[in-house]
């Protein structure tokens, strides 16, 4: 079957590009019993693989280059992704496109986008559009080029805005922290900005936050998703609905249901949150290890409770919020009994304190191990965290594209 055809804006090191494409291996306990269909039979270690979607990526970009190096690196793998990754500006893309210098990449299905959250998140200084950074990453507003009103970091989803307006995508993902809601009125005027693309040819659903432990991802992360839908790609009795209620039928609903934790929804056949024990099942020490990114792990001391980072991980529990900027202060796999470690069949063991790895945040954030996020002379264990900690859960990202894929045939008209 032909694939479908994404452009991914912000991609990082390609969450939400591996998990609409599927085909990488998740833990069994991640999958609800309803998902059998979904993957084969578990290896020694409990982990599964998940069957390939019907969408591709054509169109990767992102300012950061070492996410380039890391996308490339995985991607090339599975096909050849020459020239499909840009190294760049969202802004300077949208310039571009504008001015001829670049091509669009073809017909385009789906557009997704992470687009920065620093601005927004309750962790930073929540400048959100009124940012004193630029596009182009941390540094200050310092071009004489730059417009300060709508090139700051804070304004990058107008870009995504700009470019969706370019390709016109049967429907687009927008991606963001869950500290955009309590920011003011800044959900509402994203929305109201997305809705009217090319003068209102958009239907943006009511937007959602999803709680990854929902979905599966054994992690304590939460994100708000913007989706917009083409009106005019829209079947002709689909587009009628929406003209007459102002929302789609309820069973066009294009965020995924809930598979995991107590459900809101009577009867509905969930399955219990995914726990961090599961999602390290198989990993060696580090001392003993051959994967480079379970080699790798902050050296930084234990700080006391006080300071960000300095907790242990719960086996029994889904584990942290990776974030991109813990680099020294990510949390411990394994504390000592002195600093109040509960792993105590561990610690009997001989096994030392120690933080989490590259490989364990990867887990936790439902990458396969086939990821590499540690490269020799490419990406160095800050890095690796780094790109861990900006993406998006590749399994939350197959749940959207799972949904996507049961009602498309029934949403799009046929082209």
């Amino acid at each position: 079957m032909k694939k479908r055809k994404i452009a991914s804006l912000f991609s990082g090191c390609g969450g939400m590009d591996l998990g609409f494409e599927g085909g990488f291996s998740i833990h069994k306990d991640s999958l609800a019993p309803f998902e059998d269909k979904l993957a084969k039979k578990a290896d020694s270690k409990g982990f599964v693989l998940l069957k390939e979607t019907d969408f591709e990526t054509i169109f990767a970009c992102d300012v950061y280059l070492k996410a380039q190096a890391a996308w490339n690196a995985y991607f090339g793998k599975r096909r050849d992704v020459t020239d499909v990754f840009h190294a760049g500006s969202i802004v300077d893309v949208v310039k571009d496109i504008r001015s001829g210098k670049m091509k669009l990449p073809g017909k385009v299905d789906v557009v997704t986008g992470g687009f920065p959250c620093n601005d927004f998140s309750v962790a930073g200084k929540r400048l959100g559009f009124k940012s004193d950074k630029s596009h182009l990453g941390n540094k200050k507003l310092l071009e004489e080029n730059e417009d300060p009103s709508v090139e700051n970091r804070g304004m990058l989803y107008y870009w995504l805005r700009e470019y969706v307006a370019q390709v016109k995508p049967k429907i687009f993902y927008a991606e963001n922290v869950k500290g955009l809601i309590s920011l003011g009125d800044a959900k509402e005027i994203i929305a109201q900005d997305f809705a009217s693309i090319n003068g209102s040819s958009y239907h943006v659903v009511p937007v959602k936050v999803l709680k990854a432990v929902e979905f599966g991802v054994p992690q304590t992360r939460e994100r708000v998703i913007f989706i917009g839908i083409n009106k005019d790609a829209m079947k002709a009795d689909v587009r009628k609905y929406l003209d007459k209620h102002g929302e789609l039928p309820k069973h066009l609903d294009p965020y995924p249901a809930q598979t995991h934790g107590p459900s809101s929804i009577p009867n509905a056949k969930t399955k219990p949150i995914a726990t961090t024990k599961s999602a390290f099942a198989g990993l060696k020490e580090p001392a003993v290890s051959s994967d480079p990114s379970q080699q790798s792990f902050s050296k930084a001391k234990y700080f006391g409770k006080k300071v960000q980072g300095q907790t242990e991980v719960s086996l029994s529990g889904p584990g942290p919020t990776i974030r991109a900027e813990h680099h020294g202060n990510i949390e411990f796999r394994r504390l000592s009994e002195e600093n109040g470690g509960k792993h105590a069949a561990e610690l009997k063991k001989g096994l030392a304190q120690r933080r989490l790895t590259v490989r364990e945040c990867a887990r936790i954030q439902t990458f396969p191990d086939e990821y590499e996020f540690v490269i020799p002379n490419k990406l160095s264990a800050s890095d690796g965290y780094r790109l861990i900690g900006n993406a998006v859960p590749p399994l939350l990202a197959y749940r959207l594209a799972q949904r996507l894929e049961d009602i498309w045939d029934e949403l799009f008209k046929k082209t």
